[in-house]
């Protein structure tokens, strides 16, 4: 980018010389804008602007490109509303045909004032006239981006530090100490060492600040740094780093010479005791003296440095480099450039490390809300090695320039921002983030086991967290209870526990074991809805299982699977391990009672065999048990349909035995009920023998359960 900025500008230099005997302002602005002091050149540009009266084809030319040096003067200066406004301008006079980044520039500018649809137009204009440059597509990527995050916001509170913040550049937060109490960051309010306005930035030099936060969130007032005879000088100073015991410092500074570029250095300084610091001393990992690194984060251990260049060898605009202390020769290797994983054609600035050893920083190289977005990356194994780096979406990132993030916990953050502020101005401030607990509801339904369409009420429910915590309900008459978070202090479920649901109601078997649901490792908000069955006092009807006509194989055709229908037996054992069942079968009342009493005792063996043999059930935990037509069926009559299982609602029901003598009257005059009335009977129920099977205590099986008895 600063290759084209200096051809486009010696280009206007060409150009101008036609009119420099109209303006003196033109070469005044020029000076000012080859010099890189965009405070000046801004001004003086609108100055020169107003003062050309030519007019025709070259007057035109020569206008759009003092509009375009006007716009860049302020995009420089972050003035990005004033940008656009001259962008545009050079856009009217058609300067895009000459220097079509004006239609790229400017739809950066549009979506830092969150007019995407306006930014989307312009990059699609650009992306016609200059194909090539990947910085189209990744625009119009960034506005799709933009309105998704937009529109799937995280749950993070942001917050202006308004009682830290001043009306001029404060940025870069980051705790010396590990209690995190003491910070440290940059600023170039009153009171700052240098007494020069920064001709880019058009403020004060910054120089490096501190202040206390007490245990309510209550900043001190701002004082410059302890070692300010150190750190502080009349050249710039920021973006500090410790490491881990906070006995060193690194920070950037930058001195300017006239006529000099000697671009920035990265400088150190160790705690001596007593608030004494030693000499400053100038980290040597340049070998060209324009060239500028700064932005230093390190390791705990303090043997490894990350920093940022526009040194060669990297991938465009600035990058985030690698070197590591060699103590015993007290020296830092030769920088080793973090790779396209993590940085990109643009600028990757402003790295710090997460909890977990993740990097964070700040790129406009990949798709983002606007200007620079923060980024984690998460490290690969134990290694200085960082991949994947994610955007952190909105509200975070905004429109505007986000950076310098410092993470206090996983929860709680500070970077800055330029962002709008409370007074509607956009200058950095320093802002926290925090993500609020997460909200978990939780519903029990009951129902009995068998037939989940049947609810029961009056069911106390027991929730027992992993961290020593119980809550209780009674279940009402749709069979549920439900439970939602009253406040941020009142919680029935909180993160990162692991909660057993236990269910009591007399007629029902007590459910020892429970059942569990944890919220360990959620990110979000969840609505839990637990559907738990109680084992009633009573015999439990299973799926239908068929068998061949005076036959005891279990039965698949296109209408069923028995096999399938015995899963219900399975899973019901697995999920009560102390089930004891007996497995019972029905024959209806036609034929000889003894043959349907053999018939059955076949059927029921045969749903044993599949269970113990195919399935692996413990053979101490079946019964099997033939009862013929000895045993008919209650159903429960509404009007004129029958039902199997008992309704909620008793009112008109009427309870009906299917005995052979009930079945036979709708022989003749209803033939489908009557034989629907003889399937009914035709049944497979399990009942509860018992809830203490105990592996090690329990007799043997007998062996003629997997015999089939003679039949007829």
């Amino acid at each position: 980018m600063k290759t084209k900025l200096l051809l486009v500008c010696a280009f206007i230099v060409t150009t101008l010389a036609v009119v420099r005997s109209q303006s003196r302002s033109l070469q005044v602005a020029q000076t000012a804008m080859n010099n890189g002091n965009y405070c000046e050149a801004a001004e003086k540009s609108v100055e020169a602007y107003s003062k050309l009266k030519v007019k025709g084809a070259r007057a035109k030319r020569v206008k759009g490109e003092v509009a375009f040096q006007t716009a860049e003067a302020y995009r420089n200066t972050e003035r990005y509303k004033d940008a656009n406004e001259w962008y545009e301008r050079a856009v009217l006079l058609d300067y895009q045909l000459i220097v079509p980044e004006v239609l790229l520039y400017n739809g950066d500018m549009l979506r830092m004032t969150a007019e995407y649809d306006k930014a989307l137009v312009n990059y699609q204009e650009y992306q016609k006239l200059y194909p090539q440059d990947p910085r189209g597509e990744l625009g119009i990527q960034s506005v799709t981006f933009s309105k998704q995050a937009i529109s799937n916001k995280t749950r993070h509170f942001i917050a202006n530090q308004a009682t830290l913040n001043s009306s001029a550049f404060d940025m870069a937060p980051v705790f010396a100490d590990k209690k995190e109490t003491v910070v440290y960051f940059s600023s170039s309010r009153a009171g700052s060492t240098g007494g020069d306005l920064d001709p880019i930035s058009c403020q004060n030099y910054l120089d490096i600040w501190m202040c206390e936060i007490d245990k309510k969130g209550n900043w001190s007032e701002p004082r410059l740094a302890d070692v300010s005879g150190i750190v502080n000088t009349d050249a710039h100073e920021g973006m500090v780093s410790f490491d881990g015991k906070g006995k060193v410092m690194f920070f950037t500074r930058c001195i300017s010479k006239k006529k000099q570029n000697l671009g920035c250095d990265i400088w150190m300084t160790e705690a001596k005791g007593k608030g004494e610091w030693t000499e400053a001393k100038k980290i040597e990992l340049k070998t060209i003296d324009s060239v500028s690194v700064g932005h230093p984060c390190v390791t705990d251990d303090g043997k490894c440095l990350l920093f940022v260049s526009d040194m060669p060898g990297g991938f465009g605009g600035k990058d985030i480099w690698m070197t590591t202390y060699d103590k015993k020769n007290d020296k830092w290797s030769a920088p080793v450039n973090l790779g396209e994983g993590i940085n990109t054609a643009g600028n990757e600035l402003f790295p710090t490390f997460s909890k977990d050893g993740s990097l964070l920083f700040s790129t406009d190289g990949k798709p983002g809300l606007g200007g620079l977005d923060l980024f984690k990356a998460k490290q690969v194994g134990k290694e200085y090695k960082w991949s994947d780096p994610k955007n952190m979406g909105a509200p975070v990132n905004s429109e505007n320039n986000d950076y310098a993030l410092y993470e206090v916990t996983e929860r709680i953050g500070y970077f800055t921002s330029e962002r709008r502020d409370p007074e509607g101005g956009n200058s950095p401030d320093i802002y926290k983030y925090e993500l609020p607990p997460f909200n978990y509801d939780l519903r029990v339904i009951a129902s009995e086991l068998g037939d989940r369409s049947v609810r029961i009420s009056d069911v106390k429910v027991v929730v027992k967290g992993s961290d020593g915590k119980q809550f209780e309900g009674i279940t009402g008459k749709s069979g549920s209870v439900y439970w939602k978070n009253k406040s941020e202090v009142e919680k029935f479920i909180n993160e990162g526990v692991t909660y057993t649901i236990t269910m009591f109601k007399e007629g029902f078997y007590e459910d020892k074991k429970g059942q569990t649901f944890t919220t360990v490792g959620l990110s979000e908000d969840q609505n839990f809805i637990m559907e738990l069955s109680l084992l009633p006092k009573k015999p439990i009807r299973l799926p239908e299982v068929r068998y061949p006509i005076n036959q005891w194989s279990l039965l698949s055709d296109s209408t069923i699977n028995s096999a399938d229908s015995l899963l219900f037996v399975y899973n019901l054992l697995q999920e009560f391990p102390m089930l004891v069942l007996e497995l019972s079968s029905h024959t209806d009342a036609r034929g000889l009672n003894d043959a349907n009493l053999k018939l059955s005792e076949n059927r029921a063996r045969a749903c044993y065999k599949y269970l113990v043999e195919q399935k692996g059930i413990d053979p101490r935990r079946i019964v099997p048990v033939g009862k013929g037509e000895s045993d008919p069926k209650v159903v429960y009559k509404k009007n004129k349909t029958y039902y199997i299982s008992q309704p909620a609602d008793m009112t008109g029901v009427e309870t009906v035995k299917l005995t052979e003598a009930y079945i036979n009257q709708f022989k003749t005059t209803d033939k489908a009920l009557y034989e629907l009335l003889h399937q009914f009977n035709r049944r497979t129920e399990g009942r509860v023998l018992s809830m203490e099977f105990d592996e090690t205590k329990a007799p043997p099986a007998n062996p003629n359960y997997l015999q089939f008895v003679a039949y007829p």
